[in-house]
């Protein structure tokens, strides 16, 4: 029999945070069609007319602040999770990792599992929550790779995992280290998304963004919302750790553009929490599961010299999953099921 293959996809990373090699993966990832979900001539001009020259020089220096000896952490972490991840399924499985954007490729990893004759595929998205800019993208772009080979084994895909027990204990317990009752107030900052992409995602066309609270519960008309899944997420990680609900915020960063994102929008969370005198703040990032640019850096750096600049004193990042033993047998929890 052949062995189960079980694909890991994260988002991507430069292969160097040189200028060219950013400017490749900037291109590639903002002109997907479900990353930004625009007229696909408007598309080109505002990827390849705007931002990528004008955002790839200082995308590349954000990019060496955080490389490091092991390179790009993400990839670093990434490679880890997937060796851990082999190791304790054992021979009958085949583990790949891959990126959506840039190396190592959904494609090569495809073509190393078809190579191995595998008898079936099973994908992980390493998206806790699902959002069509994200999970969807892989999923699709698995779809459309595997539909051209003569042969097609049986595949599966994770939709998401935002609601993982052993996921959701392996957040608390790396907040848990910071003692969270010893800050003036908690952040679960997520990545943005553009609103139109929450709205595209509600069938009935009368509740995402018109009902009040629309996303502080999971119910049949929002389960799939990138933002409701991430309420869900916070308000189980603060269930854990004894948080009160008026002790933290659930916020938005990396907004691109001046459409309007989901909010609130972190930056703006930081200025109102200022004015009211915190001092302390910690936040969790329960959107992505490697640490990289948005965590080491945007959250570390900037938000931390924003808050300071504002009056406040200190902005702690709960790492990311990583390495963690708990995550690790999430995912091979994930990849059995």
């Amino acid at each position: 029999m052949g062995k189960k293959g079980i694909l890991l996809v994260n988002l991507g990373t430069p292969d160097s945070p040189e200028v060219s090699d950013v400017r490749k993966y900037l291109d590639q990832f903002l002109m997907d069609e479900r990353v930004i979900d625009i007229n696909p001539i408007n598309r080109a001009l505002l990827v390849k007319g705007i931002i990528v020259p004008f955002r790839s020089p200082k995308t590349s220096k954000l990019y060496k602040e955080i490389w490091d000896e092991n390179g790009s952490p993400l990839l670093y972490y990434s490679r880890i999770q997937a060796a851990l991840v082999q190791e304790q399924l054992g021979n009958e499985y085949h583990v790949e990792l891959a990126m959506r954007y840039q190396n190592p490729s959904i494609l090569s990893a495809l073509e190393k599992m078809k190579a191995g004759l595998v008898e079936s595929i099973r994908v992980i998205p390493m998206f806790p929550q699902y959002a069509s800019a994200s999970s969807g993208s892989v999923i699709q772009n698995v779809m459309e790779l595997v539909s051209k080979w003569q042969t097609i084994p049986p595949v599966s895909f994770v939709n998401s995992f935002h609601d993982n027990e052993l996921v959701i204990d392996t957040f608390a317990e790396n907040g848990r280290k910071y003692q969270p009752e010893t800050y003036d107030h908690v952040l679960f900052s997520f990545h943005g998304l553009p609103e139109r992409q929450l709205l595209k995602c509600d069938h009935t066309g009368h509740y995402c963004l018109k009902q009040d609270n629309c996303c502080e519960s999971l119910n049949e008309t929002n389960k799939y919302c990138y933002s409701a899944q991430g309420y869900d997420t916070a308000r189980l990680i603060a269930g854990r750790l004894n948080i009160p609900r008026d002790k933290y915020t659930v916020c938005f960063q990396s907004r691109l553009g001046k459409e309007p994102w989901v909010q609130p929008y972190t930056t703006d969370v930081l200025k109102k929490l200022a004015a009211e005198g915190k001092k302390r703040l910690l936040v969790f990032s329960p959107a992505f599961v490697a640490d990289c640019l948005e965590t080491l850096y945007e959250i570390t750096v900037e938000y931390h010299e924003e808050f300071k600049a504002m009056g406040g004193e200190h902005v702690q990042l709960v790492e990311s999953l990583n390495d963690h033993p708990k995550f690790i047998e999430a995912l091979v929890n994930l990849a059995k099921s």
